[in-house]
């Protein structure tokens, strides 16, 4: 186990050349959840989460994701990708990180304390992120689903996804774009 991260997560300003910003990611992800038409077209399953992919801005890659009750992502980032989402319906809970993790050449790290950050997003409201963002998404209601629209650029090359116990954060697995598409 390597020593406790607690690095600032990024430089103010900074994001990759080319392709929509987070915010215009963001800007994305609430017009198109505010959208009633779009909401209704995803079909939700009482069991698991379902989702629709939608045309981003920019050469970005969109989804319209539903969130039954009590199910949430696990700990992931999305690599070199920034974005962001917005929640259409219901109220979704977002744990994250602050500090940037390495890419690479790591396989267990001990957190720093005071590096969590928890917000939950109702209806409406949304969360933009630069890459290597590590957050875990959840809808924590007991009986009502959530809808939100997720966006990122560059489109997902990978997703890595991560176990936590206490302040130990574990990379478990890499799931690639042919995994989900």
């Amino acid at each position: 186990m390597s020593a406790p991260v607690s690095a600032p997560a990024y430089a103010p300003g900074h994001a990759p050349a080319g392709g929509p910003t987070a915010a215009a990611l963001l800007d994305f992800a609430l017009r198109t959840a505010a959208d009633p038409a779009i909401v209704a077209s995803l079909p939700l399953d009482p069991e698991g989460r379902t989702w629709i992919r939608l045309e981003g801005p920019g050469g970005s890659e969109a989804w319209l994701i539903g969130w039954p009750p009590r199910t949430g992502t696990g700990w992931h980032d999305h690599a070199e990708s920034r974005g962001a989402f917005a929640t259409a319906r219901g109220r979704l809970t977002e744990n994250s990180l602050t500090v940037r993790l390495p890419s690479e050449g790591w396989k267990s790290l001990e957190l720093a304390p005071n590096v969590d950050r928890h917000r939950t997003l109702g209806a409406g409201s949304g969360r933009a992120f630069r890459e290597h963002h590590v957050h875990e998404v959840l809808n924590e209601s007991p009986a009502e689903h959530a809808v939100s629209v997720h966006a990122y650029y560059p489109p997902l090359p990978l997703i890595r996804r991560y176990s936590r116990s206490g302040q130990v954060l574990s990379l478990e697995h890499v799931e690639r774009a042919a995994d989900w598409q």
